[in-house]
């Protein structure tokens, strides 16, 4: 089969929606498959980055297209950077042959009705991807107005697109609850989790290296890696570290980037001296990167249940690491945390409850033994062998509304 992905990042980029594609484009080329990936020519976060325009990779065609580098501080900056890689992603698809099945993500924002406009008029199959839902986030942020012509605009774009869609793969049952409330059937919509970064395990000898490099042997660890956006209000763990500042065996780490990230430098600087800023890492220094934290942090804001899913913790799941969750009282991570056998290896609050906060980090200070629980990786972590399915049953004929029956080849091939 001919597939398609359309997605603003792709490897060597280091953001979620970039790994995620990458992941399963590699596993589709295993199975035989033609896959073209379009993205961006410069980095996702730092549009200084620059990327070969064409090359082929692990038997992938990618395609990278030149868009502006306005920056991220400002939204005009951001609906600038959208905008062009839009334009120029209509474009280069005006020239692309029919492709059997187009896998179109939600960077930038709504590129899937691009990527609609493209099956309706070269014919194909459309699979939406939404790793976040738009204009939902930005209306959940208070950068759109709920009621304002431009958000009806786009939310009309975004159904239509849906419509189009011969399936939807959402990210958990929030996500699927919205999508459905849209006016989706619901047999449309199947719930596929992201999958963890095939290239994280946990790496003793390099959270010992990492730990000496960065000045935090024998300190304890408590780290927030990625995206740091409104959409994941820090400020609770703000707090928490505030409270700890006088504490020289622990430390607070932000690893990555995003708009939020100046917030965490200008408190650091101003509060707490035991907060410590990274940027985002190359790849190979992923496993060592989360394995030298002793304890991570996932935040959701309340406004944003079904609009976002943070997929880090995927990776600290199969790392086998202990988190605390800062978001609402229910959704899929409190799901996660319910089923877990270990009650002691993950604690969830809401945010505002600082104090909480402190205690739980406290406890797991008392508790750190230096080791690591294991997780059973196999029964409770997505290997993309349900989206596989949904995708290769569109090559036979077969519909792909409700539940796809897995192939015991394909199976057996995605846990070997």
């Amino acid at each position: 089969m001919k597939i398609l992905f359309l997605n603003q990042a792709f490897w060597p980029d280091v953001v979620a929606s970039g790994q995620q594609v990458t992941m399963l484009a590699q596993r589709l080329t295993e199975r035989g498959h033609q896959v073209t990936v379009i993205a961006s020519a410069r980095g996702y976060d730092d549009a200084s980055v620059r990327f070969k325009r064409r090359e082929r990779w692990n038997s992938i065609d990618v395609i990278r297209l030149s868009t502006f580098g306005a920056g991220k501080r400002r939204r005009w900056q951001r609906g600038l950077n959208f905008g062009s890689f839009i334009v120029a992603c209509a474009a280069r698809l005006a020239f692309l042959p029919k492709q059997d099945v187009v896998i179109a993500l939600t960077s930038p924002p709504l590129i899937s009705w691009v990527a609609s406009v493209f099956v309706r008029l070269r014919g194909g199959e459309l699979i939406f991807w939404p790793l976040d839902l738009n204009p939902d986030e930005a209306i959940a942020a208070g950068w759109l107005n709920e009621n304002s012509v431009g958000a009806e605009f786009l939310t009309r774009l975004l159904t239509n697109s849906m419509h189009t869609a011969k399936t939807i793969i959402a990210l958990d049952d929030f996500m699927k609850q919205r999508i459905v409330a849209k006016g989706i059937a619901p047999g449309k919509v199947d719930v596929v989790p992201p999958a963890p970064y095939d290239s994280v395990s946990f790496d003793q000898q390099g959270r010992e290296e990492f730990r000496r490099t960065h000045g935090l042997t024998g300190k304890f660890v408590v780290m927030y890696a990625g995206n740091h956006s409104p959409c994941h209000p820090l400020d609770t763990l703000l707090q928490a570290a505030r409270e700890f500042k006088d504490r020289t065996d622990l430390v607070f780490l932000f690893v990555g980037g995003g708009s939020e990230l100046r917030k965490v430098k200008s408190f650091a600087s101003q509060h707490a001296a035991n907060i410590r800023c990274l940027d985002y890492l190359p790849h190979e220094q992923l496993s060592a990167l989360l394995s030298a934290a002793d304890l991570h942090a996932v935040v959701m804001g309340d406004a944003f249940n079904g609009i976002v899913h943070p997929s880090k913790i995927y990776n600290i799941l199969k790392l086998g690491k202990p988190f605390i969750f800062i978001g609402p009282d229910e959704s899929f991570i409190t799901k996660i945390i319910s089923a877990r056998d270990d009650r002691s290896m993950s604690v969830g609050l809401r945010h505002g409850e600082t104090a909480k906060a402190v205690t739980a980090i406290s406890d797991f200070v008392q508790q750190q033994n230096g080791g690591v629980k294991s997780f059973d990786h196999n029964s409770a972590l997505s290997d993309f062998t349900k989206f596989i399915a949904h995708i290769e049953a569109l090559d036979t004929g077969r519909s792909s509304l409700g539940p796809v029956t897995e192939r015991p080849d394909l199976a057996a091939s995605e846990t070997q």
